[in-house]
Parts: structure tokens; C-alpha cells; sequence
């Protein structure tokens, strides 16, 4: 006979929280990871004898892996348990972590922070899909706004904490120091996290469906990052890796639409909401990693500003971003309605980013600050809601595909607009330290095996460095004007988003109501 299963009880508030304190930890350490190096990038890269190239792949490593396992996490957590999985992400973040924070050379720390991508892919994307599971879209909001503020100190804390170790004890510590919140974290979910047993289905993982999303992904970021370097925009390699990155990309959709288990389920680019989100985080990623990564060059290379002291320039931003979560999330829950607000954060990222495209090597810091605090404020109206309003539209056992689909295509972006942006600045750096040295009367050839390499301004004559500085706060404007469009885009994609009500039921409740247990009839 047919008999329904104990449902599983909706989690108290206390649950609720007690639950949501090991989940934002795991965010934290995500967040940290990659926050924590931005103000030490300059003195690190020029301490392992890296170039602009080697600075900018220090970051897109980490983005490209994240980038690449983001939808792999989300389609296991549909498939088995999430907890164990979180767990596992937090375990690959913390040996990634100590193994990059002894590094003898760049290529080493390139290629730890990549490993270190995969557990910050892992994190990214289970942290929404567990929100999902313990609290409804319509409460969500107000909990997104503790993950804002959750954010807001990993972004805070991070760069500053990076700075300060930097300035004191050495850049390595920049690494070491999350290894304790990670194992925090990994305790605090195993003692606080109770999901309901879920029904059980076959693990099937989409091997091919991965490796084609990576080398379509790769090729497309390794193309874009040397070429007009190391070869022609029109050259055959162009032709390669383009022609290859499109060929997998079509092998791709081909593979998806008969994998059993594919890792973007195609019929979600049928949901309007998911179609829109997609690419407004797309835009968003380009426009908040693109840019805020090569803040810390501009503040220490064009204004002469130490580790720790570009750290506390950040702070603008990061106030802005916490103050949206917390204000904005807290409106969302009480009014049900979320698109108004996206609407505004996407302006106001535009303006934003035009406004920090005019910044100068003798900006006042205060003009500075009010622009970080625009796009801090842009970036919390937008990240978190965007993937609210798309989880808001999907099926329960869809909501991990579903919710790293959206994680995956911000990463590529940003991932993207690292890549493109750094290509940008490093050519526009080379150029202007070029003409600006020979307006001196002084050949780039001077500067010997370091006139391609990320400097030391310290060790350079007044005159030479006046030149660096320029040449840094020129290509920093460049890429902010580039990242322009990009937040218009995100502007026209939630412009055009159907509000849709937000769901009074958990991820917990939906299953509950759906549980059904076939028994035998015994004699």
C-alpha cells in the first residue's frame, strides 16, 4: 500500500538561524579568499617577479575554476547531499589556501588559487541553494540582507586584514589567516545543518558536458588575455581558439540536450526570469570583478597609497553594499516586491562606473569614495536578488541547477572581465610608460627584465615613477569606461523581468509536501 512518510517539520526560527550562522561562515570564507589578496596583488606579484599578465591571471585562475564548478556543485546538490558538500568545498578551500600561501613563484600561486576556485564554486553555489532549503523566497529577502552584511565584512575585513598582514608580518598570512573560519564553518554545519532525507536518485554527472563548459571557457579567456600581446587580434591563433571555443560551445548544447543528468538543464532557458538573470549577472559580474580587482593598482601604483591604506579606501564600497542588503533585503520581505529595487541598483551601477571612468591621478578621495559607495550600494540591490528572483520561479528539485546556472554565468562574466579589462590596462600601461619615458628622454629599454613587470616604485628615480603613476591611473579609467555598457546591459535585462510574487514556502516545505513513501503490505 501507499503510505506518506513523516514530513519533515518546518525549522523553528532558532533552527532557522542556528542553521543559516554555519552557512554565512561558509560564505565568509568564500568571500574572503578572494577579497582578502586584492590590496596585497601589487606587492605579492612584484615580490614572485610577475608581470601585469601574471597579476591579472592570479585573480582569473581562481575566477575560471570558480566559474567552470559553480553549475558541476549546483547540479550534485540536486542529486545528493548538500551538506557533505559544502563540507568538502571548505576542505578544498583550506588546503588550496596553505598550499598557495607557500608559494615560491607565480606560476605555483596561479595555480593553487585555481584549486582554490573550486571550493569558492562549491561555496558560492550552495550557500543560495541551502538558503533556498530552510527559509521561502518571501522571508528570503530579509536573510539575503545578513548575507549582505555577511559580505559587506568579508569585503571590509578582507582587504584591510590583507593590507595590514601585508604591511606587517608578510603577504603569505593573507592565505593562512581563513583556514581557521573555514574549519569554523565546516563545524558549525555539521552541528546546526538537518535536512530532510531527500529522495533518492541515481548519480549521474555529465563528465562531458564539464569539459567541453571548461574549454570553451578557457579558450575564450586565455584569447582574450594575450591577444594584441603576445599575438595579432587577426592571427591564426585568434582563429584557434575562438573557432575552438565556438565548436565546444556547440558540442555543448548537442551533449546537454541528451545528457541524463546535464549540467545547465537547457529547458531552464525557457523561464523568462532565469533568460534575464543570466545575463544581468553576466553584466554585473563583468562590471564588480572587472573593476574592483584592479582598484588596489590604482591606489597604490597611481596614488603612492600602502597596502593598508588601500584597504580603508575600499570601505565606501563595502558600506554601500552592506547598507542595500540590510535596508533593501528588510524591504523586499515586508513588501513582496523586489524589482523596483534592481531597477535602481542597475542605474545607479551605471552612473557609478561613469563617474569612476573620470577619476584622475589627483582625484580628490572623497569624489573617489562617493563612487564606491554607488557601486556598493548597485552591487547589494543587485547580486543576491537577481538569483532571489530567479529561485522564485523554479521547481524544488531544480533550485540547484537553477541557482548555479545564475552563479556560473556572473563568475564567467566577471571571469571575462578580468581577462578582457587586465589585457586593456596592460596595454595601456606598456604604452604610456613607453611614451611617457621618452618624453624624458629616457627608453623603455631602461628598465631592463621590469619594464613588463608589475614595480616597485620605491626602488625607481621621482621622475620615472611620476611616469608609472600616470601610466596606471590612465589605464584605470580606460577600464571603468569599458565596464560602462555592461552596466547598461544589466539595466535593459531587469528592466524587462516579470515580477513574480514571492513564495511562501521553504525548500523544506515544498518537499515535505510532496513526500511519498511506497511500503510493501506485509501479511
Amino acid at each position: 500500500m501507499t503510505t506518506t512518510a513523516p514530513p519533515a517539520a518546518a525549522m523553528t526560527r532558532r533552527e532557522t538561524l542556528e542553521a543559516l550562522s554555519g552557512i554565512l561562515l561558509g560564505v565568509f570564507v568564500s568571500l574572503l579568499a578572494t577579497t582578502i589578496t586584492s590590496t596585497s596583488l601589487p606587492h605579492i606579484v612584484s615580490d614572485l617577479g610577475g608581470s601585469q599578465h601574471s597579476y591579472t591571471w592570479v585573480v582569473t585562475a581562481m575566477l575560471l575554476t570558480m566559474t567552470i564548478s559553480t553549475p558541476l556543485w549546483g547540479k550534485l546538490a540536486d542529486l545528493t547531499n548538500r551538506k557533505v558538500l559544502i563540507q568538502i568545498a571548505l576542505v578544498i578551500t583550506v588546503v588550496s589556501a596553505a598550499a598557495a600561501g607557500l608559494s615560491q613563484n607565480i606560476e605555483t600561486l596561479i595555480g593553487f588559487r585555481a584549486v582554490q576556485g573550486i571550493g569558492a564554486g562549491g561555496l558560492t553555489a550552495l550557500a543560495t541553494v541551502l538558503m533556498a532549503d530552510i527559509i521561502s523566497p518571501r522571508e528570503r529577502g530579509k536573510y539575503m540582507g545578513l548575507m549582505g552584511g555577511v559580505m559587506a565584512v568579508a569585503q571590509i575585513g578582507g582587504p584591510l586584514l590583507g593590507g595590514i598582514l601585508t604591511d606587517s608580518i608578510g603577504w603569505r598570512w593573507t592565505f593562512f589567516v581563513g583556514i581557521p573560519f573555514a574549519v569554523a564553518a565546516a563545524v558549525t554545519l555539521q552541528k546546526t545543518l538537518h535536512l530532510p532525507t531527500r529522495e533518492q536518485r541515481k548519480v549521474t554527472i555529465d563528465y562531458a558536458g564539464a569539459a567541453l563548459i571548461a574549454v570553451a571557457v578557457a579558450l575564450l579567456l586565455l584569447w582574450v588575455t594575450f591577444a594584441g600581446d603576445q599575438f595579432d587580434w587577426v592571427s591564426w591563433q585568434t582563429a584557434a581558439m575562438v573557432g575552438g571555443a565556438v565548436l565546444a560551445l556547440v558540442a555543448t548544447v548537442f551533449v546537454e540536450r541528451s545528457a541524463t543528468e546535464p549540467i545547465i538543464p537547457l529547458h531552464l532557458f525557457r523561464n523568462r526570469t532565469f533568460v534575464l538573470s543570466v545575463i544581468g549577472s553576466a553584466s554585473v559580474g563583468v562590471a564588480m570583478f572587472g573593476t574592483a580587482v584592479f582598484l588596489s593598482q590604482y591606489f597604490q601604483l597611481a596614488r603612492g597609497k600602502t597596502p593598508t591604506e588601500s584597504g580603508l579606501l575600499t570601505i565606501p564600497m563595502v558600506v554601500g553594499t552592506m547598507l542595500a542588503g540590510l535596508v533593501l533585503g528588510r524591504i523586499i520581505s515586508a513588501t513582496g516586491r523586489y524589482k523596483a529595487i534592481m531597477v535602481g541598483g542597475a542605474a545607479v551601477l551605471s552612473l557609478s562606473l561613469f563617474g569612476l571612468s573620470t577619476i584622475e591621478v589627483d582625484t580628490s578621495f572623497v569624489v573617489i569614495s562617493v563612487y564606491l559607495f554607488g557601486l556598493g550600494i548597485s552591487v547589494g540591490a543587485l547580486m543576491q536578488n537577481l538569483v532571489l528572483a530567479t529561485q522564485n520561479t523554479l521547481a524544488v528539485h531544480e533550485m540547484g541547477a537553477g541557482t548555479s546556472g545564475v552563479a556560473f554565468f556572473r563568475s564567467l562574466g566577471g571571469a571575462i572581465g578580468v581577462s578582457v579589462l587586465g589585457a586593456v590596462m596592460a596595454s595601456q600601461v606598456k604604452d604610456g610608460i613607453t611614451s611617457g619615458l621618452a618624453e624624458l628622454g629616457v627608453p623603455a629599454s631602461a628598465l631592463g627584465d621590469s619594464a613588463g613587470a608589475v614595480p616597485d616604485l620605491s626602488t625607481l628615480p621621482d621622475p620615472v615613477a611620476a611616469v608609472i603613476a600616470s601610466a596606471y591611473s590612465d589605464g584605470i579609467t580606460e577600464i571603468f569606461l569599458l565596464a560602462v555598457p555592461m552596466a547598461v546591459i544589466s539595466l535593459v535585462a531587469v528592466l524587462f523581468i516579470k515580477e513574480v510574487p514571492l513564495g511562501q514556502r521553504s525548500g523544506i516545505e515544498q518537499l515535505r509536501d510532496e513526500q511519498v513513501v511506497e511500503e510493501p503490505v506485509t501479511a
